[in-house]
């Protein structure tokens, strides 16, 4: 890896997307205060995904590989969340191969972590959002297509994403997520 690029003073500043845009130009330091700013809640979402700490400290390392050698096709803007929506779906996909690879050689892999004993800040903003008669609907609905909302609309992961991360075909996740909408909308009329 090479240095080149801007200042520590301008990359501490720079926004996540200029920071990618550096490391496919090579520089180290974007490369690595991209680490320090995303891998704290990367992990932490891949930790709701998966009990299992050492396929999360994998899947984190593998993430960060290939942004280093992926920064080059990313073409987004921080204005639409695009670096962090990248970063997420190179993650997600790479915790759907690492699942794909365990059980392939052993036991199936580690469910999804318990869920806390204290709701996860996600869960807490949704339902600081989403009260009254919309959270009372989201609450009713049936967990795999509560699961297949999550990860669409919280997550912001595309079908095809969502497939990928839940395992399930994705006609499945179509069918869930259009059920889940008229669920919703029935709850709400």
């Amino acid at each position: 890896m090479r240095e080149v690029g801007w200042g520590r003073a301008t990359i501490e500043r720079a926004e996540d997307g200029a920071l990618v845009r550096l490391v496919a130009k090579g520089d180290q330091r974007a490369f690595e205060e991209l680490y320090r700013r995303t891998a704290p809640w990367l992990t932490v979402r891949l930790r709701r995904r998966c009990a299992d700490d050492q396929i999360v400290a994998d899947v984190l390392q593998e993430t960060f590989v290939a942004v280093w050698r992926a920064a080059g096709t990313f073409t987004g803007s921080d204005v639409d969340g695009g670096s962090a929506g990248w970063l997420w779906t190179i993650a997600s996909r790479r915790l759907v191969d690492a699942f794909r690879r365990r059980a392939r050689h052993a036991a199936p892999p580690p469910a999804a972590a318990e869920p806390p004993s204290s709701p996860a800040a996600e869960e807490v903003a949704l339902e600081g959002a989403v009260s009254g008669e919309l959270g009372g609907a989201l609450n009713r609905l049936a967990p795999e297509l509560r699961q297949v909302l999550q990860a669409m609309v919280l997550d912001g992961l595309s079908v095809r994403e969502t497939s990928a991360l839940l395992g399930l075909p994705e006609g499945t996740v179509k069918t869930r997520a259009r059920r889940a909408r008229i669920a919703m909308r029935e709850a709400l009329t």
